[in-house]
């Protein structure tokens, strides 16, 4: 680890594209939400194909331009700020799937 690195967590949602929480698309939701947070970034990347526990195929073809594909919500954040975070979204009663696990962040250049 370089002595400028963090160490933090890696949070990942899973949510259709299609789905909203309060009116709002849910991708946008949590990003909005995290920002508000004080979370420093989030990314949000659409899918091409997927499948969650359902195991319903979605995939996007020429004749389906309306499919609802998975979206992949991402944040990198100090451990307290993910427990708050994650905390937040419990409070909300949302019904959602994540991955969180450590990793080390930094700035280039030093």
């Amino acid at each position: 680890m370089r002595e400028d690195d963090t160490e933090g967590t890696f949070l990942k949602f899973f949510v259709s594209e299609y789905r909203e929480h309060d009116g709002i698309l849910l991708y946008e939701w949590l990003l909005e939400r995290a920002k508000k947070s004080g979370l420093h970034g989030g990314t949000a990347v659409r899918a091409v194909a997927g499948f969650g526990r359902h195991g319903v195929l979605h995939e996007e073809t020429f004749l389906e331009l309306a499919a609802d594909l998975p979206v992949e919500v991402s944040f990198v954040a100090s451990k307290e700020e993910a427990r708050r975070f994650l905390d937040l979204l419990q409070a909300e009663n949302l019904d959602l799937f994540y991955v969180k696990f450590p990793v080390e962040y930094g700035f280039l250049p030093e």
